[in-house]
């Protein structure tokens, strides 16, 4: 087990706040979490330290969590700057910094995001989830989970979780191989998307969208077979760490509307104009739910 006092930090809010789709409690008290990345898996607890710390466990070696979660959950980048950076006079933006403290924009896998964004399309964060789920259980191999001293979360009897599919792996069952995930029409655009990532050649073009600008990845990105302008941007966000990347969707389009109508002030935000699109859009959803 690994403990960190972190600022900026809230597992159950980075959870829900639509970036990604393979963190879950795994107790009715949501008192520890299942995080689950490529062929990574970890259990997290947390406790508030002080009002603005959090005392964070992670039921993993400090070596893999140097390795591999620190990096992750972009616990390096400072984002009180970036809240204390925000317009005072903006009440909307203050109020959603406010109400999104703890979202970290995650450093994710490229090809999982990719399949993620894709099944995400005309989809809710439910369902989103199930069915990505349901595609690791079939495709993806198990991976053990370390348990915390005081021992493993009854919901997760064997220890394990499943990895999430490379994209040969998915490729094995053919297209009927996706039957039954609950994908619907979007079967068709994970098929096509794992057939381009397969292989050395998919490697390849994995590889030159890491090393592409934000220009390049969007427009690499916009060619392929049911990718859109926000998916592309949430790819360009959530995965290659583009931070000036600016998803709008339709809650954006309404908050853009709503509060921004002669634009959204990006010049003074240029460079973490996205970090702020997370907090705004998690206060949208927050907003709906209680509404």
């Amino acid at each position: 087990m690994y403990e960190r006092i972190v600022t900026d930090f809230d597992i159950r809010t980075i959870m829900d706040s639509g970036q990604v789709f393979r963190i879950r409690p795994l107790s009715a008290a949501g008192e520890t979490f299942l995080a689950a990345a490529g062929n990574h898996a970890v259990l997290i607890r947390q406790k508030p330290e002080s009002e603005d710390r959090m005392r964070v466990s992670f039921s993993c070696t400090e070596e893999e969590f140097s390795d591999f979660w620190n990096s992750y959950f972009d616990l390096d980048r400072d984002y009180e700057a970036i809240r204390r950076s925000v317009d005072p006079a903006d009440v909307f933006l203050t109020s959603a910094i406010r109400c999104g403290y703890g979202i970290r924009i995650l450093r994710q896998d490229l090809w999982e995001t990719i399949i993620s964004f894709l099944v995400s399309q005309n989809n809710n964060i439910t369902r989103i989830r199930r069915s990505l789920e349901a595609l690791c259980e079939r495709c993806g191999e198990k991976i053990s989970v370390n348990a915390f001293p005081d021992g493993p979360d009854d919901s997760l009897t064997d220890g394990s979780v499943h990895a999430f599919p490379s994209p040969e792996a998915v490729l094995e069952g053919g297209p009927d191989g996706l039957d039954g995930l609950g994908l619907g029409y979007r079967d068709k655009y994970i098929f096509r998307m794992a057939q381009r990532c397969a292989g050395q050649e998919g490697r390849e073009w994995l590889g030159l969208l890491q090393k592409s600008s934000y220009e390049d990845a969007l427009a690499l990105l916009l060619k392929e077979y049911g990718i859109g302008k926000k998916v592309a941007d949430c790819i360009c966000l959530f995965a290659l760490h583009h931070v000036d990347a600016f998803p709008v969707d339709t809650h954006m389009k309404q908050i853009l509307a709503a509060f921004y109508p002669e634009g959204f002030p990006f010049s003074r935000y240029e460079g973490y104009a996205g970090i702020l699109q997370q907090y705004m859009f998690y206060y949208k959803l927050t907003q709906r739910r209680t509404s």
